[in-house]
């Protein structure tokens, strides 16, 4: 497959992520760059803080990464903690810059980042009800879980196979926003709690 860098020419970090995590090294069933981000993207602008320990063996599928050397090993992890902390900056200054795979014919498929980003809100479910519920705001979640799929393969959300392919052709289009939208219903909650608490 091909890969979507939105990135300077010269940040070969990604690079050298993507290439780690394609490596036999990797563990099988580790995240590969596109659902990472979209794992990191949710770990970034969700509801709680959670803790690098905590999050990191899920990227690894709970398996044991295999490094060449120290240095790999603190090339890899310094990769992964400067994306997560770019996020965050890119969240503050309105922006989103998604990593998504593009299929040979150039076409972006946002699949895997959403799958990515399930996965981390899976870390808290219960935390993220709020959104789930919020009438004003849930459907921000609605272009990322569309992407989704269930345990038999099927929508998460039970959309039929047209409805489906259409949300996937406009769901790289929608994503940006629907981060920033998120990020914001979180923060705004975090300071009405703090508020509330004075």
């Amino acid at each position: 497959m091909n890969h979507s860098f939105d990135r300077p020419a010269d940040d070969t970090a990604y690079d050298a992520l993507d290439a780690y995590l394609e490596s036999d090294r990797s563990p099988p069933e580790s995240m590969l760059i596109s659902d990472l981000d979209g794992f990191l993207t949710a770990v970034a602008i969700g509801p709680e803080l959670i803790k690098p320990s905590e999050w990191l063996p899920v990227v690894w599928s709970g398996e044991q990464p295999v490094f060449a050397d120290q240095n790999e090993a603190q090339a890899v992890l310094d990769a992964i903690m400067t994306r997560y902390n770019e996020i965050l900056r890119e969240v503050e200054q309105q922006r989103c810059e998604p990593i998504f795979w593009t299929d040979p014919a150039g076409t972006m498929i946002a699949a895997d980042w959403a799958e990515g980003f399930a996965m981390a809100m899976g870390l808290r479910p219960k935390s993220w009800e709020p959104l789930f519920q919020s009438r004003k705001h849930g459907s921000l979640l609605m272009p990322i879980l569309a992407l989704c799929s269930d345990d038999e393969g099927g929508s998460a959300l039970g959309l039929n196979a047209e409805a489906e392919e259409e949300m996937m052709a406009e769901a790289p289009d929608l994503i940006p926003s629907c981060v920033i939208g998120i990020a914001a219903f979180w923060r705004s909650r975090r300071s009405r709690n703090a508020r509330r608490s004075h």
